[in-house]
């Protein structure tokens, strides 16, 4: 018993003794021209450093040697107005087990720039990029010689879970915005545009013309990408035929209190037709932002309105569980050997 204690002991401060680094990322975007800035994560065999970027508190290193060896891939897809900082915790945790991740900021799509929104260059490119994401790192000798080829996973929220679902291969149907907006007429965020385009009598033009953009910049699946998991989506836009078309297993997560993506038309929506879902977390009580990652207090004083959660919530007990979830379920989804630890 001594001798397994010594063990478990001494396996334990291993682990505490390794942490994460990271780097800045720029990929060239296919969809508007120009670069999208992002991070690429990785595990390091030292502690972790505390470093502030803007208002968040990263558990990450800058600039430190990645380690040797393959390594799986995972690309993160923020959502609407949001940053390729927005799940630190996440990308952390998940390189501090053996992962690289990367981030990207969704051009037209983020905290200082929302023009895209509802355009092609948004819904249809949001995909590409992540595509184009995984292109550069794979074309990038430095990169390319840590990565896994054969391993790649995607993360998305709210958007991003959208982007994430086209990414595996469901398509999506435009004219559901319609159905949708009969339905839920208040939900200014959603319908605003569709009630303008109304007011000019274009709406049916518009949605479709939207939907002939569908290949604009290539297919928006990827191939090469094994499991996705889904956080919160705005899966409004798929029905059961545009969602038959995925193969990669999923995790699908949302809070029960979502008002801004509905479950009722949203998550809970699409769960029955995916035929490779092989998890679901409802988060009792929470609202749509508890899926991005604790807000240092700079960001809650600037922020409040997606820092606050219900008094019954805790968002960093939360974030346990999610970051769980997602090493449990790439573990698994993308086969990665005995040397990835489990929590």
């Amino acid at each position: 018993m001594a001798a397994l204690l010594c063990l478990w002991l001494v396996a334990a401060l291993a682990q505490a003794d390794e942490g994460a680094g990271f780097q800045p990322l720029t990929v060239d975007d296919p969809v508007n021209g120009g670069t999208m800035p992002g991070f690429v994560f990785y595990p390091l065999v030292e502690p972790s450093r505390i470093v502030w970027r803007g208002p968040y508190e990263v558990h990450a290193t800058p600039g430190a040697r990645v380690t040797d060896g393959s390594k799986p891939l995972v690309v993160v897809s923020h959502g609407h107005g949001g940053s390729a900082l927005g799940h630190h915790d996440l990308a952390v945790s998940l390189a501090h087990h053996g992962f690289i991740v990367a981030t990207i900021e969704h051009p037209l799509d983020n905290f200082h720039d929302l023009s895209g929104t509802g355009t092609a260059k948004v819904l249809v490119g949001r995909p590409i990029q992540v595509k184009a994401t995984i292109d550069a790192l794979l074309a990038d000798a430095h990169w390319n010689a840590k990565i896994d080829p054969s391993r790649i996973g995607v993360v998305g929220f709210s958007a991003g879970g959208y982007t994430a679902l086209m990414v595996a291969g469901a398509v999506p149907r435009f004219s559901r915005f319609l159905d949708y907006c009969e339905l839920q007429p208040h939900d200014a965020e959603i319908c605003s545009a569709l009630a303008k385009a109304k007011s000019r009598g274009s709406q049916g033009t518009e949605l479709a013309a939207l939907q002939a953009d569908l290949r604009k910049w290539g297919n928006p699946a990827d191939s090469r990408v094994k499991a996705a998991f889904v956080m919160a989506p705005l899966s409004l836009l798929f029905d059961k035929a545009g969602l038959s078309s995925i193969h990669a297993p999923l995790f699908l997560s949302y809070a029960e209190n979502d008002d801004v993506l509905v479950p009722k038309y949203n998550a809970l929506s699409v769960a029955p037709f995916l035929k490779t879902l092989t998890g679901i977390n409802r988060i009792p009580k929470a609202g749509h932002y508890v899926f991005l990652s604790p807000c240092s207090p700079q960001l809650a004083a600037s922020a409040p309105a997606i820092c606050t959660d219900p008094p019954e919530v805790d968002r960093v007990s939360v974030h346990e569980r999610i970051n769980a979830d997602a090493l449990t379920f790439f573990n698994q989804a993308l086969r990665i050997p005995g040397q990835v630890k489990d929590q």
